[in-house]
């Protein structure tokens, strides 16, 4: 058990955290409090509740993920992905609803914390989750189209043509200073990073428009229109429930439990990415499950790891979970003492917020390179991708895992069939013995596509770090797919930051136009990219020569 749940916090205060680390960690939380400040409000309202109930999820969840999780620097709260389908449990189930979805789903988290599933769970192919990705962002930008232009609509439907089709019709009662509001928050917070690291622009617009709206009593839609006074303090309470209705809440409890699963992973992998580290997937998922039973009962909604706001952590010095329990705290303080003033802020601002949000989740560059790529990839993309935006997110993620598993088994089938070409790599050396001091070789043997990449990519990096040269042979590597790339181009890059020259042999023609396709020469140029395993070594054993001589 001690290895399935072992809190990194723990850890790190067994080993000992330096007083100059501790201070780091203190900035770093109060910088990302203030970041989350905005966000939490933006995504509650966004997702149908009352904006203080995004505030109470940072508070109790990200504390939480942060004492019991799995990774050094991972920040919890509400996130973006979970807009929709928040927002949808809220319309069919109300408040109650969302509350016995939310237990559910950190209940089947801890589950799959206990039964190991971490590790499985960052497996899902990669065009998959850019396909739910891009429909949520999508999605989420179409919903905030009423607050940005200001338009007198009561209800805004659910159902994404019937949404647009009463925008259209109502495009003529824009609110001119709604619509300046909006362009301005999506300038400042795109912008204002260009003049301070510190301070995000989300709250630096926050800061300007909020009283600007208030001391000129302008004609916008503020917090207070909808949701009048928003409380300062938090409250325990337990949801009514028949357990003949429990079967109800388990497809939208799932979904949350898989979305926050995958989500928080992700963000715990670009984090080690960041500061060289290595999470605790098992330990991470039972942290973020306990988070998502506990936070419902204060009045929270579904919470996750945010990609984001650890970023932003990381970046400010954060390198303990630490930050995260701070970053919580502060948000605490802001609620108690400032969320009286959180009434005044206008919608138009927060829409400007989400917006950006939107944009940064899309991923269209992703999207774009995942559509000229395979067939197979595209189609559980876009399958994915329309399915969540005109259907449901349930049935998106159902849809796609079984089109994925579909897809699996009929390229297991091509590889049956397909021979790899003789004469490729054929010269080898098979004895690795005569080989430099600070040269290391690593093969993959099969395809490389998102049922092996994760692997893969891990022991790639593991053995990357301990050399100054690798050779990454691949003359067994019949085909690689989106997730494979995708895994790759980060592991390299990550090399490569540290200093690691990377050489590929063995590379077939199909398999090198892919590389070109998805931009990974910009890590391994093309002259580093050899059919045969000995014109690599010497072009190793040069770069070293030159290395020794440098020295």
């Amino acid at each position: 058990m001690n290895t399935l749940f072992k809190p990194k916090l723990v850890t790190l205060i067994r080993a000992g955290i330096s007083r100059k680390q501790l201070t780091n960690d203190i900035l770093a939380g109060v910088v990302v409090g203030i970041v989350a400040l905005p966000l939490a409000i933006a995504f509650a309202v966004a997702s149908g509740v009352s904006p203080e109930k995004g505030i109470i999820t940072s508070v109790v969840a990200g504390f939480i993920i942060s004492l019991l999780g799995g990774s050094r620097v991972q920040i919890g709260g509400p996130t973006g992905a979970f807009i929709v389908i928040v927002y949808a449990i809220v319309e069919q189930y109300g408040i109650d609803g969302l509350i016995i979805s939310t237990l559910l789903a950190g209940v089947i988290l801890v589950v799959f914390g206990l039964l190991r599933l971490g590790a499985l769970l960052k497996y899902f192919p990669h065009p998959l989750i850019v396909g739910f990705t891009s429909g949520i962002a999508l999605v989420i930008f179409s919903t905030q189209i009423k607050d940005a232009l200001g338009l007198p609509i009561e209800k805004v439907p659910s159902e994404f043509y019937h949404k647009w089709q009463l925008y259209f019709s109502t495009f003529g009662r824009i609110n001119g200073i709604a619509l300046l509001i909006t362009l301005g928050t999506i300038l400042i917070t795109v912008y204002a990073r260009k003049l301070t690291s510190r301070i995000p622009g989300s709250f630096l617009a926050l800061l300007l428009f909020t009283p600007l709206v208030f001391f000129f009593k302008l004609d916008v839609a503020t917090i207070e229109t909808f949701y009048g006074e928003v409380p300062g303090t938090i409250h325990w309470s337990v949801p009514g429930f028949h357990l003949a209705d429990l079967h109800n809440y388990l497809a939208p409890a799932l979904t949350i439990a898989l979305l926050g699963g995958i989500e928080s992973l992700l963000s715990a992998v670009v984090a080690d990415g960041m500061i060289g580290g290595r999470h605790r997937s098992n330990t991470e998922l039972i942290a973020q499950g306990i988070a998502n039973i506990v936070t419902p009962f204060f009045g929270g909604i579904p919470a996750t790891g945010a990609i984001a706001r650890t970023a932003t952590n990381v970046k400010n010095g954060g390198r303990t979970p630490i930050a995260g329990m701070i970053h919580a705290m502060t948000l605490l303080l802001i609620m108690l003492f400032l969320g009286k003033w959180a009434k005044l802020i206008p919608m138009s601002c927060l829409a400007g917020i989400l917006i950006v949000v939107a944009y940064n989740m899309s991923e269209w560059r992703s999207f774009v390179a995942i559509v000229r790529g395979s067939y197979f990839d595209s189609l559980v993309l876009l399958s994915t991708f329309f399915i969540t935006v005109f259907f449901d997110l349930t049935l998106a993620i159902e849809i796609g895992v079984l089109l994925s598993a579909i897809l699996f088994m009929k390229r297991m089938t091509d590889i049956s069939e397909k021979r790899i070409h003789h004469g490729v790599d054929s010269d080898v050396i098979e004895n690795y013995s005569d080989l430099p001091h600070g040269l290391s070789i690593y093969e993959i043997s099969g395809p490389l596509f998102f049922a092996s990449a994760r692997r893969y990519s891990e022991a790639i990096e593991e053995i990357g770090l301990h050399c100054e040269v690798l050779i990454i042979r691949m003359r067994h590597v019949s085909f690689i797919d989106q997730t494979g790339l995708h895994n790759m181009k980060d592991t390299l890059r990550i090399l490569n930051h540290r200093g690691i020259t990377v050489l590929l042999s063995g590379v077939h023609d199909d398999i090198r136009a892919e590389l070109q396709k998805y931009g990974l020469t910009t890590w391994v140029p093309e002259e580093y990219i050899f059919d045969n395993f000995s014109a690599a070594t010497k072009q190793a054993r040069q770069l070293l020569e030159v290395r020794k001589t440098a020295l």
